[in-house]
């Protein structure tokens, strides 16, 4: 479980949004970091027992968590640092087309998610294709009843072509499925869950149950 200093930490840093403050506090951020690798060794540990991708992957903590500070080059918020702390896990490295874990942690906004976000031409184009050869597979693995428990909305419906994709007719009964330009699902927790003992059982039970989701889609990338 996380310390409830880490949070709070978090919840400081959204109200004080500067380097001055950052700076005034980097040792508090430095334990709230150390805290969170801790974390996300656990998370790793547990997912390597039933997703043999992370697994073969060996997976280093520091490598999976997202640096704090903030890309401002093209953006109109200046804000210098992330409010959140979040980790992705995978078999290939942030920004590698592979389906994956990410958990997030923020003031007013917990969740885990997987899946594929937004997945570029040539990612998409195989799993469209996959779909097409095996939409029955990936029907049964959003019709488990755990995993309608979880994310009774799979897949954001606002990512989605309103035509059929490219080499697609309208009448194929994976149609719904094939005009789809994401495919992640994700599961909102309260954020006292953070801190209580079985978060990581928790959590991993969440992953566990996304992970057919995110092996039907890096079958489809192999």
């Amino acid at each position: 479980m996380l310390q409830s200093s880490t949070f709070q930490f978090i919840k400081d840093l959204k109200a004080n949004n500067n380097k001055e403050w950052f700076e005034a506090n980097r040792k508090v951020y430095q334990r709230a970091k150390e805290d969170f690798l801790v974390q996300v060794q656990a998370i790793i540990n547990g997912l390597e027992s039933f997703d043999a991708e992370i697994a073969f992957a060996k997976l280093e903590p520091k490598k999976c968590i997202f640096r704090i500070n903030r890309d401002t080059r093209f953006s109109a918020d200046k804000s210098p640092y992330k409010t959140n702390m979040g980790a992705w896990f995978s078999g290939g490295a942030k920004g590698l087309q592979r389906a994956g874990y990410y958990l997030h942690m923020e003031d007013g906004g917990c969740f885990l998610a997987g899946g594929m976000y937004m997945p570029e031409a040539e990612a998409l184009k195989k799993i469209r294709q996959e779909i097409h050869y095996n939409y029955k597979d990936l029907q049964a693995i959003l019709a488990e009843i755990s995993f309608q428990n979880f994310f009774p909305r799979a897949f954001d419906p606002d990512l989605k072509l309103k035509k059929a994709p490219q080499g697609y007719k309208e009448d194929n009964p994976a149609i719904e499925l094939l005009k789809l330009k994401s495919f992640t699902v994700s599961h909102n927790f309260a954020e006292q869950k953070l801190m209580e003992p079985g978060f990581n059982d928790f959590a991993l039970d969440v992953f566990k149950t996304m992970q057919p989701l995110v092996k039907f889609l890096n079958q489809s990338l192999d």
